[in-house]
């Protein structure tokens, strides 16, 4: 975790913790950095660095503060408007730009934002560069083997401009489109766009492809991102495909980078589900790139008894698709995501992206012809109780050898029967205490054993 941004992001309520000045002074540095890099190599040409949004009222103060700050420091500034993350690390691959922001707090209420770094490969800027633009925001920048106390600003034809570059979204929803295996003519879908970037973007490819695409919360309005919508409100979306007859049903945030699923009954698709249902048609099709699907610690118990029964093996990262990511290509692994539904496809994306999430389970149903329902049923999800215990000091009370003890007490108890874990908040002064198990009261049971030893040795406020 950095000083400002974590692992997604620069994020914080807008105008509170993370402001107009704050962008302005990112994209300064982003202008500056990239056109430096360019001059030690010789080359006198502009950075060229894109920008994209998602629906907040918050966006456009941020997108033009961007823009002034990047130009100032002699970029040029291709704007893509109200678009997803993934559409944003997709064109800064594929056009050659020497790095992407995108203005999200993903599937954060409308009042919170975040800058989102993304590098010319497409994937999360790498921590070096992050740790300079913090440097540059706390006003104590070395770089290029000198201090700077303030950065040049471009005269004269060096000024930067700004481009509309919204053929690049189009060029986007083409790659999606393009991806369609299959048609999905007969397919009833329903769309959850969560009043967010995917609105204009996501029934455009369905409809493409075939479906009859049904959407809701697909209206924003500025202030309406995740409200009450979306992927992290998913029973609107259980209801209105159950109402409507439908074949199944895709839920994305506000930034369209996660998904999850909605089967033909009504029941919830989670990531897990995801990996499992993909990761087998993968494996079935001898595609599974050295067998291995990635996984966070979060995954359910249950994913990886179902990966046991078919025979594929699985890699547990820290929580967090940028360590998922990490993990997947140092490895040479091919799909991994979180249960959340950030969801990655090496082949195709170096992010998560919900709508190709969406479009690579309707392969699946449509290569095996069967409904969502039944093909996520081999996974049986294992019951999960978590507790958050606020505590004076969450490193101190995670590393009291009494409390190792009562963790490791649980863990030889539930042997291979179910697991515990115990990790520390990012955000916040909690310890959050989990437990997976074949029935609820095992899980309660070990959850309060643990936290009882918290209790006693004076850790909890």
């Amino acid at each position: 975790m950095g000083r400002y941004f974590g692992t997604d992001g620069f994020r914080g309520t807008a105008n509170v913790n993370l402001t107009a000045d704050h962008a302005y002074k990112v994209g300064r540095f982003l202008g500056w950095y990239y056109g430096e890099l360019k001059r030690q190599k010789g080359d006198t040409s502009a950075p060229r660095i894109i920008i994209g949004k998602d629906t907040r009222r918050s966006s456009y103060m941020f997108e033009y503060s961007l823009v002034g700050g990047l130009t100032a420091s002699g970029a040029d500034a291709y704007l893509l408007h109200v678009t997803t993350t993934p559409s944003v690390a997709y064109i800064s691959r594929v056009d050659s730009f020497d790095c992407g922001i995108m203005i999200s707090a993903s599937h954060n209420p409308y009042y919170d934002n975040g800058l989102k770094l993304i590098n010319s490969q497409g994937e999360k800027m790498e921590e070096s560069t992050i740790a300079l633009v913090e440097d540059y925001l706390d006003g104590k920048l070395c770089a290029f083997g000198k201090e700077w106390n303030e950065l040049p600003f471009a005269l004269d034809d060096k000024i930067g401009r700004t481009v509309d570059y919204v053929s690049g979204r189009n060029r986007y929803i083409g790659y999606l489109i393009s991806l369609g295996m299959y048609s999905f003519r007969g397919m009833k879908i329903g769309l959850d766009c969560a009043n967010g970037a995917a609105w204009n973007i996501a029934k455009a490819v369905f409809d493409a492809l075939g479906a009859e695409t049904h959407v809701i919360n697909a209206e924003p309005n500025g202030t309406n991102i995740n409200n009450n919508a979306g992927s992290t409100h998913i029973e609107n979306l259980c209801k209105f495909v159950v109402e409507n007859n439908l074949d199944a049903g895709f839920a994305y945030d506000g930034d369209a980078d996660r998904c999850l699923c909605v089967d033909e009954k009504g029941n919830i698709i989670s990531g897990d589900h995801i990996l499992y249902i993909y990761g087998r048609y993968m494996k079935e099709r001898g595609k599974l790139i050295n067998n291995t699907v990635v996984t966070t610690v979060m995954s359910n118990f249950g994913l990886y008894r179902a990966f046991d029964e078919i025979g594929v093996d699985y890699a547990k990262t820290a929580v967090g698709d940028k360590y998922v990511y990490e993990y997947m290509k140092e490895h040479d692994c091919c799909l991994g995501g979180e249960q959340s539904g950030h969801i990655i496809f090496s082949k195709y994306a170096s992010t998560g992206d919900g709508i190709l999430t969406s479009l690579k389970i309707m392969q699946v149903i449509m290569a095996r012809e069967k409904k969502l329902s039944e093909l996520a049923a081999p996974f049986v999800v294992y019951p999960q109780v978590l507790e958050n215990v606020r505590v004076k000091d969450k490193s101190a009370a995670q590393a009291d050898p009494d409390v190792q003890a009562a963790v490791s007490k649980v863990a030889d108890e539930l042997g291979s029967t179910g697991r515990i874990l115990v990790r520390e908040s990012g955000t916040e002064p909690l310890v959050r205490v989990m437990v997976e198990a074949e029935n609820e009261d095992v899980c309660r049971k070990y959850v309060s054993q643990v936290i009882d030893v918290i209790r006693a040795k004076g850790h909890i406020v």
